[in-house]
């Protein structure tokens, strides 16, 4: 059974555990590399706030995760290695409208 998590959420592809309220093992979601991705040098205003990036980049925090799937091999932790100076690839909001069906 899929849990019922709105698209935006990085929980929308895990199912429940047995069918009950509680998730199983998470089933990470994809963004796929464009060639129109912007690389980003992270500033320190947004130190460990994904959040504020995403608010800032596509108008709803939610997606925080976002860069964490684009950056797996660059963000282990979404949010200690999300650091100034550490550079990233940001997907533009029409890629994630598209892989994520927002």
């Amino acid at each position: 059974m899929t849990a019922q998590y709105s698209k935006a959420s990085p929980y929308f592809s895990t199912n429940t555990f047995g069918g009950t309220q509680f998730l199983d093992v998470l089933v990470y979601r994809t963004i796929d590399k464009q060639v129109d991705d912007v690389t980003y040098t992270i500033d320190k205003i947004y130190e460990y706030r994904p959040d504020l990036l995403a608010f800032d980049l596509y108008g709803d925090s939610a997606l925080w995760w976002v860069f964490r799937a684009r950056n797996a091999n660059v963000l282990d932790d979404p949010i200690f290695d999300f650091q100034a100076g550490v550079t990233i690839s940001i997907p533009k909001k029409t890629t994630l409208v598209s892989n994520l069906g927002l």
